[in-house]
């Protein structure tokens, strides 16, 4: 018996959650089931209701398996944003090949259900028009056509926890945008666009719950941003080219300067969590030997490559050893000043990349090398890079 939906007030939303799917297997028909949840909730499906799906739950119907995890996140990324070392293993930041900035591309091993086996699920790789296609099938069921929301979970920089988000939507506009406007006080708006298919994302989910096993929500309410068409769907909120400020994480980014750019193979990355109590000074300094030694691969300097000795790391200022194999094959050395020029600048290289990962260093010219040298004080990591030289 299915129960009465409550009366929606003007400006109000009612958010239900639809509970009995199922588990959903490869080749169910979701949108039959999911019309049957409306029916079981009291709230059969309108043309100006946003039904708000979990990704998940339509990976499932869509079969969308993998049988190894790394090669799927390799498999659904089309670039590293950030990567770190974890007590589990690493953890890479990805633009999906769906789209969003995810971690692991969205490839997910929980709450996959007995037809999983091991294996994990991807994500759909355009779920705008995977949406389209569950708004029709929708409306076959029903008769009724009402804008589709599909969601996952991320987490979000500078904030902590997950959140859902939109992934995918049809029959829904996904930004309100005040531009042009005022705000109560009267003073035009120049910049605020509401994510609103995000906000209905994040509200669907509070009923929905994450170990409940309810992959969906009816919201009623939102009746203003439902559409006759399908729409622009959820891509363009994600960010790309000169709109992102924040491409790369803010080691990626030093490592890709320093000619390192993330996923270069020898190259470990950074820890995801510093023990600024027991700093991993010997981490650092190898770490950042093989950045600047990967980046003298590509663009070689007249200098010796850094090798890590006694605590710290040093450049030999020997022109017989220099880095690029065109001058070691030369038949005349390299001018010395020459030499110890670029030894100063892989070392500061070295620096730089020990800095990226918050490791203060000091600069000194040693005999027949120019040296770095972790600093610290106390517990903690200097937060500057000294420079000095010494001579003995």
């Amino acid at each position: 018996m299915s129960a009465a939906a409550p009366a929606v007030n003007d400006g109000a939303l009612l958010v239900v959650p639809l509970r009995g799917v199922g588990d959903v297997r490869t080749g169910d028909d979701l949108a039959a089931l999911l019309v049957a949840a409306c029916a079981r909730a009291g709230v059969p499906p309108r043309d100006d209701d946003v039904l708000v799906v979990s990704s998940k739950v339509l990976a499932k119907a869509l079969g969308l398996w993998h049988d190894d995890r790394e090669a799927a996140v390799l498999a659904e990324s089309r670039g590293v944003v950030a990567e770190r070392r974890t007590p589990g293993g690493t953890t890479r930041i990805v633009r999906s090949a769906a789209g969003p900035v995810m971690a692991a591309a969205g490839v997910d091993a929980s709450n996959t259900g007995p037809e999983a086996d091991g294996r994990v699920l991807v994500l759909p790789r355009d779920p705008d028009a995977q949406a389209a296609r569950l708004r029709a099938r929708v409306a076959d069921v029903s008769g009724a056509r009402p804008a589709v929301l599909l969601t996952d979970t991320s987490g979000r920089p500078w904030r902590v926890g997950q959140t859902d988000f939109a992934l995918g939507c049809a029959g829904l506009l996904p930004t309100d945008d005040l531009r042009g406007g005022l705000d109560a006080d009267g003073v035009e708006l120049h910049v605020t666009v509401r994510a609103v298919a995000d906000e209905l994302a994040s509200a669907a989910e509070l009923v929905k719950g994450k170990a409940d096993g309810v992959p969906a929500a009816l919201v009623r309410g939102a009746g203003h941003l439902v559409r006759a068409e399908d729409g622009p769907g959820a891509a363009g909120l994600v960010r790309f080219d000169e709109a992102d400020w924040f491409a790369t994480g803010t080691v990626e980014s030093v490592r890709s300067a320093l000619g390192c750019p993330p996923g270069t193979p020898g190259v470990e990355p950074a820890l995801a969590v510093v023990d600024r109590a027991r700093p991993d000074v010997p981490g650092v300094l190898a770490r950042a030997v093989a950045v600047v030694a990967a980046g003298l691969a590509a663009a070689p300097l007249a200098a010796g490559p850094p090798v890590l000795r006694d605590g710290g790391v040093e450049v030999p200022t020997d022109p017989s050893v220099p880095s690029d194999p065109a001058a070691r094959s030369a038949r005349s050395a390299p001018d010395p000043a020459h030499a110890a020029l670029a030894a100063a600048q892989v070392a500061e290289r070295v620096a730089v990349a020990c800095r990226a990962e918050g490791l203060g260093t000091r600069v000194l010219l040693v005999p027949g090398a120019v040296r770095v040298e972790p600093v610290t004080v106390g517990p903690a990591r200097v937060d500057a890079t000294d420079v000095d030289a010494r001579h003995s």
